[in-house]
């Protein structure tokens, strides 16, 4: 590969790659993130290159693998171009017909198209799908355009160009003051000011500096840095150039969680290219600035996304949190100034120095510029990777985006900010989704999780479930993250087992403040978010429990019951055969039922009852009455 040595060599090259594409030939693309490698891509693909072959469309049709589209639950997804024809859900054996019907004939194949879960009605293109097209796409939109594993994909899409421009145009001063008047906060959870902290670092004194990207989200269903990452490793890079030649560092690293396998392939294999092209090694493009990078897998600690715990795994050390100050802008990785930021914060710089902070600038609120990133998972209907402007609402998220709740069920509350963060009920939709507003109503940004739940979520045991993740995933290094994270956990299973008193909410309330203001650091500062937020808009719900000893959710096991209804039951015998714990009474032409000092409270009997007989119930707050068991076995 000959090495490029100098911006007009850059530029020549990049010319010559476009010279070589004509925009009008059918392009195939097909999602090939880690989602849609979990639906079968891999043999989507391989019938895709088969196909080709055999119906002689080889050498007219362009094949590319890219990154996540972010419609995950809809994978794999096939995108042709220029058209932008879409279709989801695809399967081995529909390829022959793509390329048959779709390349060949330009037909549409109508049941591989989107189809609208409340209208019925079919999409054809990509940009007119509700979950895309109420989007705005900024960053996550490369990862449409480019194979992950071809920097001449990222060169034909204009990658680089600000590094061109940083490094030929623009002193680090000029550099940091552009992300500054950007007004990009860290989209890792703090929403720092990004240029304020690399103005620290470039500050700090000292000749050995360096730069980390953080791709250790750790949040459950959270996978924005990772398909990123996957997706265009070249853009974060350039990013993390551009941060490094602002702060004075000539040595990067790029810290991945042990469970993102392909994230860590294709970033090695962009590394690899860019420093056979000269983007990457000594004197990058002739301009006298050199810069290195190593990739660091971590070992899966939640912990470890907090940036001094991080810092501290890299060196080699236990992953735990230093106090602060220092910060690590000024005594970071081996004591020396370091600026650390996250997946997308550096995926942002790029956009940046091309477009200008006054581009920038004019998206978003008036503190939150720019888009960010979220995935929207749980009960709502598409589920996914969603890019949006700073200031769009959770109901337009969850509802235009998201296709709302499914099933008929009742929205009830949206949880953002990962494990750490909390619920917002229907009343707050209306919120502005930025760093501000979600802090007042009681979330946060976080990393960018974003769960919707429905009716039947029971919000005590959803912070119950998040406070055990926390006190598995918290260090141990300070007393009132260990111990009060355990505390609260304690009272939140004892409530939803029936055992909680009027006392414990209060104590809820004063262990969740003191845990809140005395942690160490950022983990054990916000854990006690899930419980106060839902005792500051679910309060009902945990008195429910203790006063009542009933779960609204009909959720937590030890408050309900499973009985089945003698008017309804016809005898088939699903049930029976169903229950693993053999606690359902019947036989041929005998009414069911349940022995309740047998049933485990699985709900296998609610499932395998045919939907057109709906005889099994549940309910809570009360036992099953003696009367409903005795007249089915007087039926029986």
């Amino acid at each position: 590969m000959p090495r490029i040595n100098s911006s007009a060599e850059l530029d020549a090259l990049r010319q010559e790659i476009l010279s070589q594409r004509d925009p009008d030939q059918p392009c195939l693309t097909l999602c090939s993130g880690s989602a849609c490698h979990a639906t079968g891509c891999g043999k989507v693909a391989a019938a895709i290159e088969e196909e080709m072959e055999s119906q002689g469309v080889a050498d007219d049709v362009h094949f590319r693998r890219t990154g996540c589209h972010g419609f995950c639950e809809q994978g794999p997804i096939v995108v042709i171009y220029p058209e932008g024809i879409c279709y989801l859900k695809v399967k081995p054996e529909d390829i022959a017909e793509i390329i048959s019907e779709t390349i060949k004939e330009k037909k549409i194949i109508e049941r591989l198209l989107y189809v609208d879960p409340n209208s019925g009605e079919n999409t054809t293109l990509e940009e007119d799908i509700p979950f895309y097209k109420n989007q705005e796409r900024l960053v996550l939109g490369f990862n449409l355009k480019i194979d992950p594993k071809s920097l001449e994909d990222y060169l034909a899409v204009g990658g680089y160009q600000a590094l061109v421009k940083t490094l030929f145009e623009m002193t680090p001063e000029q550099v940091v003051g552009e992300v500054k008047d950007a007004n990009l906060r860290g989209r890792g959870g703090a929403g720092f000011p990004s240029g304020v902290k690399w103005d620290f670092a470039r500050k700090a004194p000292g000749d050995k500096k360096y730069v980390v990207v953080n791709c250790d989200e750790g949040d459950p269903g959270a996978y924005m840095d990772r398909s990123l990452m996957e997706g265009n490793p070249y853009g974060v890079l350039e990013g993390l150039m551009i941060g490094a030649y602002a702060i004075g560092s000539n040595e990067g690293y790029v810290y991945v969680r042990q469970e993102y396998p392909l994230a860590v392939d294709n970033l090695e294999i962009a590394i690899k290219k860019a420093e056979d092209y000269g983007l990457l090694g000594q004197d990058i493009l002739g301009s006298g600035f050199d810069f290195t990078v190593k990739v660091h897998r971590g070992a899966g600690a939640f912990i470890c996304g907090e940036e001094t715990s991080l810092l501290k795994s890299l060196e080699g050390l236990p992953g735990e949190p230093n106090a602060r100050p220092p910060f690590p802008a000024t005594k970071g990785l081996w004591g020396k100034p370091t600026n650390i930021n996250n997946v997308e914060t550096w995926s942002n710089i790029p956009l940046i120095i091309s477009k200008g902070a006054d581009f920038f600038n004019s998206i978003g609120t008036e503190k939150s510029k720019g888009t960010k990133i979220f995935s929207l998972v749980g009960k709502v209907n598409n589920t996914g990777l969603v890019e949006v402007p700073m200031g769009a609402t959770l109901r337009d998220i969850i509802y235009k985006i998201g296709g709302g709740v499914p099933g008929e069920k009742k929205f009830k509350a949206v949880q953002t900010g990962g494990p750490s963060g909390g619920c917002i009920p229907e009343n707050l939709l209306d919120t502005k989704v930025d760093f501000d507003e979600l802090t007042q109503a009681g979330a946060m940004m976080g990393s960018g999780g974003m769960i919707v739940m429905d009716e039947d979520t029971c919000l005590v045991d959803l912070a119950r479930y998040f406070l055990a993740f926390l006190s598995d995933e918290s260090c141990g290094k300070c007393n009132p993250c260990r111990e009060g994270i355990r505390q609260m956990l304690k009272i939140l299973t004892n409530i939803t087992k029936g055992l909680g008193t009027e006392s414990d909410l209060e104590l809820l309330l004063e262990l969740a403040e003191t845990t809140k203001g005395a942690s160490l650091c950022a983990l054990g500062k916000t854990a006690p978010n899930p419980v106060l937020s839902t005792l500051r808009y679910f309060k009902d719900e945990y008195e429910a429990h203790i006063k009542e000893q009933r779960c609204p959710a009909l959720s937590c096991k030890a408050l309900i019951a499973f009985y089945i209804e003698p008017d309804k039951c016809k005898a088939c015998g699903a049930c029976f055969k169903q229950c693993p714990a053999e606690a359902i009474e019947g036989g041929k032409k005998r009414i069911h039922v349940i022995d309740q000092d047998k049933c485990t409270r699985c709900g296998s009997c609610v499932d395998a009852c045919p939907k057109a007989f709906g005889a099994v119930k549940v309910m809570s707050g009360e036992p099953v009455p003696v009367a409903i068991a005795e007249e089915a076995r007087n039926l029986g």
